[in-house]
This record gives structure tokens, C-alpha cells and sequence, in this order.
């Protein structure tokens, strides 16, 4: 049986050798995998370049799926599997989106730091990229590890934001980007998400701060007093010495927590085709 191995990467993610996650994996691996993402958050498998139905096996070994936006938008899908989302440029018909294709929203939603489905309840847990086509330049993805972000806190923050909650809802991004051109049923289709600004792991007893783009609100403060402390919470979380970045290769594959990480797309040339698919658990309540 193949034994998980871990390279640490600067600050908090690392590598991952000695598992092959073509084979269906058995559950001392599974725990092994688990254990490592309570330790890391972001784990980096290289050179997996997993079949569509392999990602999805995967995926299942770990937890429920999650579908997260595509009760949203619907419609036409390019992959074998609704459970796997489409993270690319590229239209059903296989073309590169044009600039103005709803596709190219979704690319630049994806640039802002966030957290998958922390939308909706139960939120996303663990998310699972693979690399299939890749840009000649740029399109790495970032992650910040929200548990550094709250040890960073000052006390007197820290004392601020202790019990308060934030409203997470699906659009409040593609809002932001002037991406409004939703029917009130896609608007209602998942009600907003309402999470504390401080959590504590149940696996690790490590206390997070739960921020991201969706989040649109704090209870109980006005709108633009509780935006203005999101922002500010969110810039602290994602300075840099918080802060992994991964430059991708075709078949790598990169798995992270959704309840301590928040990750993001950087730039690319939208004209150059970029595809990646993604498998995402949902939490499971202890």
C-alpha cells in the first residue's frame, strides 16, 4: 500500500507524493489524506491527471458532493458530470469564450478571494482542482489560510469580532462586477448563508476567521460600518506571509478546506483557452 508523504510548502500547504489517487484509495489513506488537511489546508498532488469519473471517486471518498452555483445557473454543461464545475473559458460548443460571454464573468468572479459555497448550509468543505489545459502565462491560484489570519489578529480585534456573524449570499460577487442580469427566482434560488466571524475547527480545536467575498453583511451593525470592517478583516487575512501560491501544471491536481482557506484566480489571457474542473464535498455536521 502506498504511504502518503508531505513536502511543506511556504506558509502552510505542502506537497503531496507516495499516493496514487487513480486507484480507489483505502480508508487508512482516506484518514491520511484528512489528517493532512488538518495540518496543511492546501494540499498540492502532482502529475494525477485524473479521468473525469477518477476526480469524481475521489471526491466521494471524502464526503457528500456539493453542486454549489450550478443550482444557479443551469442550463447546458460541457462536462460528463453536473458535479464537477467547469472552471474554464471555454463554451459547450468546446470554442474560447468571447469577451462579453457570461463564462468570462465567471473567470473574473473567480479572481476574488473567497470561500466555495459558503453561500449556503451546508457549505463546501473540501474542493478538489485538476488541471487539464493551462494559459502560457499567468492564471495561478492563491490561498490564504484563515486560521494564521485569526492567530494574527490583534487582541483588541480579535475581542471586536468575537461573536458577531456575517450574511453570505451567492450573487453579492457577481453583483459587485456589475454582473446583474438575474430573474428574481435565480436571486431566491439559495437563500443567504449566515456563518460566525470566528469559528472553531472541530477537528483541530484552531479557531478560524471566516471571511470572503460573499459575505455581504454583519448582523446587528449598520451596512456600511459592517462592510467596511469585512473589508478590513479581508485584507488582513490575505497579506502575504498568509498567503500560498501555486503556479499549476497540467495534471496537477490541488486540494483545500473551504472552512479555513480563502483562495483565488489570478490574471490570464482570456483569450487563451485555460481548463480546470473542480469536485467539491460538502460539510458534514458532527
Amino acid at each position: 500500500m502506498s504511504t502518503l508523504q508531505l513536502k511543506p510548502l511556504q506558509p502552510f500547504a505542502a506537497e503531496v507524493t507516495g499516493i496514487d489517487l487513480i486507484e480507489p484509495l483505502t480508508p487508512a489513506q482516506i484518514k491520511s489524506v484528512e489528517d493532512a488537511m488538518d495540518q496543511h489546508a492546501v494540499l498540492v498532488f502532482r502529475n494525477q491527471p485524473l479521468t473525469q469519473s477518477q476526480q469524481i471517486a475521489f471526491a466521494k471518498s471524502l464526503g457528500p458532493l456539493d453542486m454549489g452555483l450550478r443550482k444557479l445557473k443551469g442550463g447546458p454543461h460541457r462536462l460528463e458530470y453536473a458535479e464537477l464545475a467547469d472552471i474554464s473559458n471555454v463554451k459547450v460548443d468546446g470554442e474560447v469564450a468571447d469577451r462579453d460571454h457570461a463564462k468570462i464573468v465567471g473567470n473574473v468572479a473567480n479572481q476574488l478571494w473567497h470561500s466555495d459555497s459558503s453561500f449556503q448550509k451546508p457549505r463546501a468543505k473540501y474542493s478538489m482542482l485538476s488541471a487539464v489545459t493551462l494559459p502560457n502565462f499567468g492564471g495561478d491560484t492563491e490561498f490564504a489560510d484563515l486560521r494564521m489570519a485569526w492567530e494574527g489578529l490583534p487582541a483588541w480585534r480579535q475581542r471586536q469580532v468575537e461573536g458577531l456573524e456575517a450574511v453570505h449570499y451567492a450573487l453579492h460577487s457577481r453583483f459587485l462586477l456589475g454582473d446583474t442580469q438575474y430573474t428574481d427566482e435565480q436571486r431566491q434560488t439559495i437563500s443567504p448563508a449566515i456563518w460566525p466571524l470566528v469559528q472553531t475547527d472541530p477537528r483541530t480545536g484552531r479557531k478560524i476567521l471566516f471571511v470572503g467575498i460573499h459575505a455581504c453583511e454583519i448582523k446587528g451593525m449598520t451596512l456600511a460600518e459592517g462592510r467596511m470592517l469585512l473589508l478590513d478583516l479581508m485584507e488582513h487575512a490575505t497579506q502575504r506571509e498568509y498567503v500560498y501560491a501555486h503556479q499549476w501544471q497540467v495534471g496537477d491536481l490541488v486540494m483545500w478546506d473551504n472552512t479555513a482557506t480563502v483562495h483565488r484566480g489570478r490574471w490570464f489571457d482570456f483569450g487563451e483557452r485555460r481548463e480546470l474542473r473542480r469536485a467539491t464535498t460538502e460539510e458534514v455536521s458532527a
